[in-house]
């Protein structure tokens, strides 16, 4: 089977012709990835036939992501409360990562995307979290984008973890409580020491961010589509884009008029 051509990173003249303002991309872009079982159910699927549609999705998000120039990507592709599903989809949803891990991986290495994990990954089963180390390892020394997945992960739990690694700092004497701050706490999360999201998207129209990426997003820009994540594409990812140039980041200061 003849390899995939390896995506190229745009230059100014075509991400011109795209709308988009070189000089204003933002280094971080984090999905949220809704929609893969209403986009199954509307179909008279199975929901897991959702969430095998949206490996294509995955597919060409990060390489739009490369031609674009993105820097970071981070997917939020299963949270600490998905385990609540029903068994059967939680043990589909895991065998599909696994699959995508080791079979994705070796085009992606190629492509020159690193991919890094967050979340708590001891409660999958021992082949994913052989799949990862994997993947991780693999593509460990790649600089071209750095592809983050959320992989049963949770905000509120990430800043509890955070916080006891810094309490269990100060009770070793390294810091001093009134020393603590909040430099000293986001060392401590996984994202570390990747930049926090400047735009944040989810799919499938829902507004909210479901406990992702809590303390990171702090002052990200929102973009909310109606577009179900297994119909996701390029045009989606551009056209959020736009919607964030077209914004003026403050980060709480005064109206630029």
């Amino acid at each position: 089977m003849t390899a995939a051509p390896v995506p190229q990173r745009l230059d100014d003249e075509g991400l011109r012709a795209l709308g988009l303002d070189p000089s204003r991309l933002p280094v971080h872009v984090a999905i949220i990835m809704d929609g893969n079982g209403r986009w199954a159910t509307r179909r008279g699927l199975p929901r897991v036939e959702g969430h095998r549609a949206g490996r294509a999705a995955i597919r060409r998000t990060v390489e739009a992501a490369v031609e674009l120039g993105i820097r970071v990507l981070t997917l939020f592709g299963f949270s600490t409360e998905n385990w609540r599903r029903p068994r059967e989809e939680v043990e589909a949803l895991c065998s599909l990562y696994e699959q995508v891990l080791w079979e994705e991986t070796p085009e992606l290495a190629r492509s020159g995307v690193r991919v890094h994990i967050i979340g708590e990954r001891s409660d999958f089963p021992p082949s994913l979290q052989e799949a990862i180390r994997y993947a991780e390892q693999l593509t460990s020394r790649n600089k071209v984008l750095h592809l983050v997945g959320a992989l049963n992960y949770g905000g509120r739990a990430e800043i509890v973890r955070a916080a006891r690694a810094v309490a269990a700092a100060a009770c070793r004497g390294e810091l001093r409580p009134e020393a603590i701050g909040e430099e000293e706490l986001a060392r401590c999360l996984q994202t570390y020491p990747l930049p926090d999201p400047d735009l944040i998207i989810r799919t499938a129209g829902e507004k909210r961010l479901s406990n992702f990426l809590v303390w990171q997003g702090a002052y990200a820009e929102l973009h909310f589509t109606e577009v179900l994540w297994p119909e996701f594409g390029r045009q989606d990812l551009v056209e959020a884009l736009r919607d964030y140039q077209s914004r003026v980041r403050r980060f709480g200061g005064l109206d630029a008029g």
